[in-house]
């Protein structure tokens, strides 16, 4: 089994994303599943690119795409994308869309194929503060999850994906008046360890293409 795992580069002016940092912390195998681990550009569209080139090279079975949102206090797997790219800031490349969609074929929205409520468990488990969230906003974090999810819908229905949103660093918060929540890369990391278990069991329990038993209960 292989599970790729994205984060992005520092945006915004940062020097650093704690989406990248934590995932450069995870181990390269977890209950037995390789971890592919790549960094992706915060720029609308390049981000989906590199993730398709990405996909078609390593042909994961899962794909969890890690972004940061800044001001929250917890890890939170998303459960939505919308077909919206509208950005408060310019992306890495100075691009800065308002009311466009990310795919004009696509639907309005797509639901997250991850196990959200049950990797939230068991990061909470661990000890690390963790909810499901129904907002990816319409920034990159948004479009990568849209895209991701566009392309297991049109190319990859046997793969499943979707999107973890993760808090400042604590660096990151030293010149914010009045300060944010933050979590430490080693905590993010130990709550997306928790989380990919979960999603790896989840996996691990779906029918085999052409399982006669699937779908039989007793």
């Amino acid at each position: 089994m292989k599970i790729l795992i994205t984060g992005f580069d520092p945006f915004g002016g940062e020097t650093i994303n704690p989406a990248y940092e934590a995932v450069k912390k995870l181990p390269d195998v977890i209950d037995g599943a390789e971890i592919v681990k790549v960094e992706v550009p915060t720029v609308f569209g390049l981000d989906g690119q590199v993730l398709k080139e990405k996909v078609a090279a390593f042909r994961p079975d899962g794909v969890i795409c890690v972004g940061q949102a800044g001001g929250r206090n917890g890890i939170t797997p998303e459960k939505v994308a919308i077909n919206l790219m509208e950005a408060r800031i310019p992306d890495n490349k100075g691009n800065q869309p308002f009311d466009k969609n990310v795919e004009e074929d696509g639907p309005a929205a797509y639901f997250t194929s991850l196990p959200v409520k049950a990797m939230v468990k068991s990061m909470k488990d661990a000890g690390i503060p963790a909810s499901v969230s129904y907002t990816a906003g319409t920034f990159v974090c948004n479009d990568l999850m849209y895209r991701l999810l566009h392309l297991i819908n049109t190319e990859y229905p046997e793969m499943k994906g979707g999107f973890i949103h993760v808090p400042f660093l604590p660096q990151q918060t030293v010149n914010i008046k009045g300060g944010a929540p933050s979590m430490s890369a080693e905590d993010i990391a130990a709550g997306l360890k928790a989380a990919v278990e979960t999603f790896i069991k989840d996996l691990k329990s779906l029918p085999l293409e052409g399982d006669e038993t699937a779908g039989i209960t007793h």
